[in-house]
C-alpha cells in the first residue's frame, strides 16, 4: 500500500468520524455544548475547536511549503484560529460549516499529493515559534493521530451523557481484499 492511498483512507475516515461527531453534537444544545465536562480542553464544543485549529495550522504549514497543490489554495488565503485552551468559533454552526470545508480540503489535499511529495521535508515553525525540519509523510501521520485522539475524548464525552456516535473503528472504511 502506498503512502498516497493509506492518506486518501485516513482523509476518508476524518471526514466520516468528523460528520457522526457533529450530527451527535447538533442535537445537544449550545449550552450542553459549552458545559465544562472535566475534559482536557473541558467542553465537548472546546475540544472540536481545538481538532479544528489545529488541523488548520497543520494544512496552512503544508500549504505554504507546497504551493504547487492547488487543493491547499482555501487553507493558503485563509485566516488562522488561535491555538487557545478555549473556543475558538462563535457557535457549533460555525465550527460545523469550518470543519466541513476543511475536510473537503483534506479529501482534495490527499488526492492531489503524490508518495515523492510525502517523502519531502517540511519546514515549519511550530506554535512557540520554534523551527523544525520533518518528513511530511510523518507530519500527516500526526495529523491524522491527534484527531483520532481528540476525537477520542469527544466520543467519551457523549458517552458520560448517554449519547453513542456508533462505530468509530478506521476498519468500517477498509475495503475487503478484491473489491
Amino acid at each position: 500500500m502506498s503512502l498516497k492511498s493509506d492518506f486518501e483512507l485516513m482523509a476518508r475516515y476524518n471526514q466520516w468520524m468528523n460528520a457522526r461527531l457533529h450530527a451527535a453534537a447538533a442535537n445537544l444544545d449550545e449550552a450542553e455544548l459549552r458545559a465544562d465536562r472535566g475534559a482536557f480542553f473541558g467542553s465537548i464544543l472546546a475540544t472540536l475547536a481545538h481538532i479544528l485549529a489545529a488541523d488548520m495550522h497543520w494544512l496552512k504549514r503544508f500549504a505554504l511549503a507546497m504551493p504547487e497543490l492547488a487543493s491547499l489554495e482555501p487553507v493558503r488565503a485563509a485566516p488562522l484560529p488561535a491555538l487557545v485552551r478555549g473556543i475558538t468559533f462563535p457557535d457549533f454552526a460555525t465550527l460545523r460549516a469550518d470543519r466541513e470545508a476543511l475536510d473537503e480540503v483534506i479529501i482534495a489535499f490527499t488526492a492531489e499529493a503524490t508518495d515523492e511529495l510525502y517523502a519531502q521535508p517540511l519546514g515549519y515553525l511550530d506554535s512557540a515559534g520554534e523551527r523544525h525540519l520533518k518528513t511530511s509523510a510523518l507530519v500527516l501521520r500526526h495529523v491524522f493521530n491527534h484527531q483520532t485522539h481528540h476525537r477520542g475524548q469527544v466520543t467519551t464525552l457523549f458517552s458520560q451523557l448517554g449519547i453513542d456516535v456508533g462505530v468509530t473503528d478506521l476498519s468500517a472504511l477498509i475495503p475487503e481484499c478484491g473489491a
